[in-house]
């Protein structure tokens, strides 16, 4: 963090259709850099945006901001959705649900 700014990797996904946690790794994989033996699961999304180390383009900026509509498994209490928000729970990363207008 230089200057007291952070840099930020802002992946907006909204107007996407995330029905599924497939959806989800297919929608943030080219944007985040995530490389063919990523686990696709929410523990290993816990670890590439907390401990960092798996992915260069994340870890190349302080914080992760991902934007999403609230629909699909953002909508409604989802189980692995709610594993997935609490992935964003650090410091180095936020998950942004939005309203439908």
């Amino acid at each position: 963090m230089a200057n007291g700014t952070e840099s930020e990797l802002v992946v907006d996904l909204r107007g996407r259709s995330i029905e599924t946690l497939e959806d989800f790794w297919e929608a943030v994989t080219e944007p985040c850099g995530l490389p063919e033996w990523f686990g696709r699961n929410t523990d290993a999304w816990r670890d590439t945006i907390q401990t960092r180390g798996i992915s260069e383009v994340i870890d190349s900026y302080d914080v992760l901001v991902v934007h999403v509509d609230r629909r699909g498994i953002f909508a409604a209490r989802h189980r692995e959705a709610r594993a997935l928000r609490s992935a964003f729970a650090g410091r180095q990363s936020r998950l942004v649900v939005h309203e439908l207008s």
